[in-house]
């Protein structure tokens, strides 16, 4: 029984490795398939029970002597920041592991990824952050946008091209998924060439609350904040006291791993290591999947060369550190050249009020694996730290620390930023706030418009879509509640300018576009103090226009200052080798100018990144050249609300054949092999029935002829 229980242990351990393991496609290969199998996990939680950590190890709750046990395996766990709670934290995953499993292929290649939502109750979708889904648009993932929501117990297979190269990553697009862990790296390597690749590491750094994070949140938004003791928390201050949130965030997590602090001290969970040997160099993927909070990353003791920016390569900039912000990517490059030992790689919010931390270990090779010793670079007078992308435009003068602007960052593709064609240049204003009447803080919102998303999806099924916002119902001063749309044409070159000021700017918001990068061709800050770094007024480039009171607007039909500005004219434009970006912090009272050719067609989404903001409505959909999309493949999911119509439709208008619809939505192999198995058992089960009820009627049959035999010699025995 004890060997059964061994194999059996074995064969869960090779499962997990297999579900965990980064999936990476041959170089050669021209189509890569692979699964996400969408599950509810708990965090600190073995197949063996339930385990606490101690001194960065895992042990069963059964252990009391920790000196003298064995900690239990901490691949098999997923720890988050070691919180235990009276039930476990609920999360999220894609295949069995916080993050999700790194997805790697190769630029150009097919691929194939099957979705398969093992959740009991909730729909899913994932989206593809930064591939542009050229001629694939309803693969994007957005659920109403590009598709349907992959119900419970349903599967989606996503196909597309990887394109371009790059750092990217995959999320679910639905609710507050992806708060509570369901994403994963998606890699694109350029194609095979003689180019020198280094060793790569990849960190995804978020928070991480212990609460499970659905629908709660935006309730917590709507109460106004979180409360402990029936007293009102103050909310989360980031430096240039622009607010973040109303409640407060538990612990910063890198890979899935990290620490709950208490005061100075914390709970001893394990942290991830990233291995390097001295005199190498190291590429360094750095993936911004959080809801929340920009974090600024550093490396103890080890300067961070920045080479990359949203999947795209820069000219290298050396830095102290780097701000990332939710949606964002940066690469950089670390050279292996401290004494050999251990480091503490560090990710800190920019909050002031309530600091929360992330922390990783950078292990060299030859030094044990311990706690590190080490402390931050110390930035002085003469020696100022360099931080790139801040979202403001200087730290407090006493911190000794210069700002490298997004603006001040070039692509090594070198490419010229598009000029203004009379007649093919279009430009809009969006602003990106909270207006509301009265002063008062409104709904998350662009030009004062909270986008609702429609019951169908907007891409396949364009007829069916709710009615549009009106000038009846929006306007310079109003605010209302639709499908928010804009429509561009191919062919032209889009200037937007995106503003976050007015009556209802709060937070610094990470802007992020679907289906398009873009050049980040000016950034204007608001008004700073300089020694203190606290926001004083909007900047004055812009005209918010409507309500004449400084500050009161609700900055829905803006435009320039100086009218000359009009037309593409604004002047100290990047003119060349712009940074290429498709997700960008909008700092609060500023604005970020961006261009791009319109030049894929679809239906892209456009919102903050922030979760909540999103959620609440702060986005807007792009319609690109509808006409020119190409046409979805057949049998993709239809969706929509019944109202309970008296007519009844034709069903083939709504139900595509099968042999189709297999082509996006596959069936579950298990679940069907299974099925195979369950028939074989029970017609093996009826034939087994069958020949016992066979060979108890033949000795049934045996028995009664040999008595009546028996009893014929009776009576003729009886009759002599």
């Amino acid at each position: 029984m004890r060997k059964k229980v061994d194999i059996m242990k074995l064969l869960l351990f090779l499962l997990f490795v297999t579900l965990t393991t980064a999936f990476e496609c041959d170089p050669h290969a021209k189509i890569c398939e692979t699964s996400l199998d969408i599950h509810y996990e708990l965090a600190m939680m073995s197949e063996d029970g339930p385990v606490y950590a101690h001194n960065g190890k895992l042990f069963l709750y059964n252990v009391t002597d920790t000196a003298n046990a064995s900690p239990y395996k901490m691949d098999e766990i997923m720890t988050a920041d070691g919180w235990e709670g009276s039930s476990g934290r609920l999360i999220v995953s894609a295949n069995k592991s916080l993050p999700g499993p790194p997805i790697i292929v190769y630029e150009g290649q097919t691929v194939i990824i099957n979705v398969h939502n093992n959740q009991l109750t909730e729909a899913t979708s994932i989206h593809w952050h930064g591939v542009d889904m050229k001629d694939t648009p309803w693969m994007d993932g957005p659920p109403y946008i590009t598709q349907c929501p992959i119900g419970p117990g349903q599967t989606f297979k996503y196909k597309f091209t990887a394109n371009p190269p790059g750092t990217f990553w995959y999320h679910s697009h639905m609710g507050h998924q992806r708060l509570n862990g369901l994403f994963g790296a998606f890699i694109i390597r350029p194609k095979l060439s003689n180019k020198i690749q280094l060793e790569e590491h990849i960190m995804q750094v978020f928070e991480w609350n212990h609460e499970y994070g659905s629908d709660a949140d935006d309730l917590f938004e709507e109460a106004g904040g979180t409360y402990i003791n029936r007293t009102k928390l103050l909310p989360s201050m980031q430096l240039g006291m622009s607010r973040y949130t109303p409640y407060r965030t538990h612990a910063g997590l890198i890979n899935g791993r990290g620490r709950f602090w208490s005061g100075t001290s914390n709970n001893g969970a394990p942290l991830e290591t990233f291995k390097v040997t001295k005199g190498k160099q190291y590429l360094f993927r750095v993936i911004g999947p959080g809801a929340l909070y920009p974090w600024r990353v550093s490396v103890d003791q080890h300067n961070l060369t920045i080479v990359g920016a949203d999947g795209y390569e820069t000219v290298p900039v050396v830095a102290e550190s780097f701000v990332i912000a939710p949606g964002e990517r940066f690469n950089f490059i670390l050279n292996a050249d401290q004494p050999i030992g251990t480091y503490m790689v560090r990710a800190e919010t920019l909050d002031r009020r309530y600091t929360t931390k992330a922390e990783a270990i950078l292990q060299y090779e030859g030094a044990m694996l311990s706690e590190p010793t080490s402390s931050k670079s110390k930035c002085t007078s003469s020696n100022k730290c360099i931080v790139v992308n801040c979202p403001f435009p200087f730290y407090p003068e006493n911190e000794n620390v210069n700002c490298t602007r997004l603006t001040e960052l070039r692509t090594v593709l070198n490419i010229l930023t598009p000029l203004p064609v009379q007649g093919k240049f279009k430009e809009y204003f969006l602003n990106f706030a909270f207006p509301g009447y009265n002063g008062e803080e409104g709904p998350a919102s662009v030009n004062g418009r909270q986008f609702k998303l429609p019951d169908v999806s907007a891409l396949t099924q364009p007829d069916e879509l709710p009615h549009q916002c009106t000038d009846q119902e929006c306007g310079e001063e109003k605010l209302c509640q639709c499908m928010n749309s804009l429509t561009i044409n191919s062919g032209d070159t889009i200037q937007m300018t995106f503003l976050n000021m007015g009556q209802g700017r709060v937070d610094d918001h990470p802007v992020h576009m679907h289906g398009h990068a873009f050049m980040v061709i000016k950034v204007g800050y608001g008004v700073f103090n300089k020694s203190t770094g606290a926001l004083i007024e909007d900047n004055n480039d812009v005209d918010c226009r409507g309500n004449t009171k400084p500050g009161m607007s609700m900055c829905n039909s803006a435009t320039w200052s100086n009218s000359s500005w009009l037309n593409g004219n604004v002047p100290g434009i990047v003119q060349q080798g712009a940074v290429l970006k498709d997700t960008v912090i909008v700092p609060s009272g500023g604005y970020v100018v961006v261009r791009f050719p319109a030049t894929i067609p679809g239906i892209w989404f456009l919102h903050c990144h922030i979760d909540m903001h999103s959620n609440d409505g702060m986005a807007i959909v792009l319609n690109e050249s509808f006409a020119s999309i190409p046409k979805p493949p057949p049998g993709l999911p239809k969706c929509g609300s019944y109202l309970g119509n008296d007519v009844v439709s034709d069903v083939s208008d709504t139900n595509e054949p099968v042999e189709d619809f297999n082509d996006h939505v596959v069936k579950d192999e298990d679940s069907e092999s299974d099925k195979d198995e369950n028939t074989t058992l029970l017609f093996g089960g009826m034939f087994s029935v069958l020949f016992v009820l066979n060979v108890v009627q033949f000795i049934v049959l045996l028995v009664t002829c040999r008595r009546q035999n028996q009893d014929r010699q009776h009576d003729k025995a009886f009759a002599s």
